[in-house]
């Protein structure tokens, strides 16, 4: 039975490490699924599963859980960065940016509440231990993870932030759900009014590319080149079918029109008059993509690595007989295929054309779905590398007693949304599989929450039992429900906006997925989903940083 004392005992042993972080994450998952009043904390009950774990013995060397920790918590912050990277800058367009103002408002408010609670109760709650606080209210993890870090550097002794956090986080998690609800009633939200009016601003709003159908009655087209016409016009379209005398054919740019030709156009909403103004008139009773026409559609995946970062004037469609690429769907986008746009690993091209040369077209872009299975991990290694090196950057700013750092959170954070932008331009591939990415953020996640909750499972309990626990607890509902209300109140008396894009914002602006799950049961629309991930990334790396920035700012008046 010695061995079986030694694999329970031995903290250095990597058996007893293996051991009992397999079976905090596994308790701590299992009960994570349990709901109350429809809320349950999934991945994050790994984080009291660890404190109950610290708490009753279960130890692990030092210097291991501390690598686990840090190795987690980038995985994380890394793979969300790839997810988002590729749609990030785009959200910043049109309603994007009323949400990310919003967003950036209520950072900016719960920071200023943090802060001032901070100078109201410092002589019983110290700077670390509010920040701590601060980053259970706003359920976020990474922040704290790089707020340890910084602490670290600035060698604090004192209370680990995590106890604050664990204190603050569940009855954030109420509060922020609780508070979307009181929002509801406040402004008398009628949901099914809601979804009605949100679809009928994406009909208006919408910069998806669009089809409809143009009759050439504009004399002086006669025998003109399709690409005559969109200099004529300076404005992009896609012909992708074209009707003259009887026989539809799908056009390459030298084809010519002529007087009685009905044409389907594929181009953004704002385009659309002009188009139809210059070339006759829009034709509503013809439908050129019958069943019945001999041309065809099709989705083709790109899964070719030499297409990897080529632009679509790169492919020359003109060999290929008649092909037209009129959108591309990448990261939950549509966008419309102007000459310059590069194609990345996983788009899915929707192609239109004679059944033979969207064959060979398919041939070229590779349409093989089995090799997205095969992970890059070159890119992500690169990119890992990259980022730690990039948070590890000192930047000295006057006055500050120590340089400020992006961290091993920010640094990766910031890397891995370069590389889902800009990876092709430089023959990166940094596609992974929507279900690989998931597994190694919660595998990621697992290991810091475990880690945390280990390393601080007795401080945790101390708190709450003679300590400040409650106190932590009580402040954290301030941080969590006041910016909430402001940021709510404004979205919708001045900026009018619908309800599941404000619960949406919430949900990112926290970064808190229950919320969103709680989002989810209220339409059968994806507003809030959409709304979520808007603003997430920017309130991610604003929540990792302002920590940080904080505690560097105000580390005089630690004791």
């Amino acid at each position: 039975m010695d061995w079986l004392v030694s694999l329970w005992s031995d903290s250095n042993s990597v058996g007893h490490i293996l051991l009992v972080y397999a079976i905090v994450i596994t308790v701590g998952l299992l009960l994570g699924r349990i709901k109350i009043f429809g809320i349950s904390l999934g991945v994050t009950f790994v984080l009291f599963a660890g404190l109950a774990a610290g708490y009753v013995g279960f130890t692990v060397n030092t210097t291991v859980l501390h690598f686990l920790r840090d190795f987690g918590l980038i995985l994380f912050v890394f793979f969300i960065g790839l997810q988002v990277g590729p749609s990030f800058f785009s959200s910043f367009r049109s309603g994007g940016i009323q949400l990310n103002l919003l967003t950036l408002l209520a950072v900016f408010l719960s920071l200023a509440v943090t802060v001032g609670l901070y100078f109201a109760f410092s002589d019983t709650v110290s700077l670390p231990q509010m920040l701590g606080v601060y980053f259970g209210a706003v359920t976020n993890t990474p922040g704290l993870g790089a707020t340890q870090e910084a602490l670290n550097m600035l060698d604090y002794k004192g209370e680990d932030i995590a106890v604050a956090y664990a204190c603050a986080y569940p009855l954030a998690v109420v509060a922020i759900i609780a508070t979307s609800i009181c929002l509801r009633f406040i402004f008398r939200i009628d949901l099914k009014e809601e979804d009605r009016m949100w679809e009928e601003a994406e009909k208006e709003n919408n910069e998806a590319p669009i089809f409809f159908h143009v009759k050439v009655t504009n004399a002086s087209l006669e025998g003109k080149q399709l690409e005559q016409l969109r200099n004529f016009i300076g404005r992009p379209f896609i012909c992708s079918r074209l009707l003259h005398k009887g026989t539809i054919i799908s056009p390459h740019a030298k084809d010519t029109v002529h007087v009685g030709d009905v044409m389907r156009i594929v181009a953004s909403a704002e385009n659309k008059d002009a188009i139809t103004v210059f070339c006759g008139s829009e034709d509503k009773d013809v439908d050129l993509a019958t069943e019945s026409s001999p041309i065809t559609a099709r989705n083709i995946r790109v899964t070719q690595s030499a297409m990897n970062g080529l632009t679509v004037h790169d492919l020359h469609l003109s060999r290929y007989d008649g092909v037209n690429i009129t959108r591309i769907f990448r990261a939950g986008m549509t966008l419309f295929p102007y000459p310059h746009l590069r194609f990345q690993i996983g788009d899915v091209v929707y192609c239109v054309g004679p059944e033979r040369s969207i064959r060979r077209l398919a041939d070229k872009l590779g349409n093989q779905e089995k090799k997205l299975d095969h992970p890059n991990l070159i890119s992500i290694f690169l990119g890992i590398a990259v980022g730690i090196l990039f948070g590890s950057l000192p930047i000295a700013i006057p006055g500050m007693p120590v340089p400020l750092k992006l961290g091993l959170a920010g640094g990766p954070l910031i890397v891995a949304i370069l590389l889902g932008y800009y990876g092709p331009n430089f023959k990166l591939i940094t596609y992974t599989t929507a279900s690989a990415n998931l597994m190694l953020r919660e595998m990621g996640i697992a290991l810091f929450l475990a880690s945390v909750g280990l390393a601080a499972g007795r401080p945790f309990v101390d708190a709450i039992v003679e300590g400040n626990g409650l106190l932590y607890a009580f402040l954290g509902l301030f941080i969590t429900i006041i910016p909430l209300v402001v940021i709510g109140s404004i979205a919708r008396k001045v900026y009018k906006m619908n309800y599941h894009s404000i619960v949406g914002m919430i949900a990112g602006a926290t970064t808190d997925p229950p919320t969103l799950a709680y989002a989810s049961t209220l339409t059968e629309k994806n507003v809030s989903a959409v709304a979520y991930s808007t603003v997430y990334p920017l309130a991610m790396f604003l929540r990792i940083l302002s920590g940080q920035f904080v505690l560097l700012i105000l580390w005089q008046f630690v004791s």
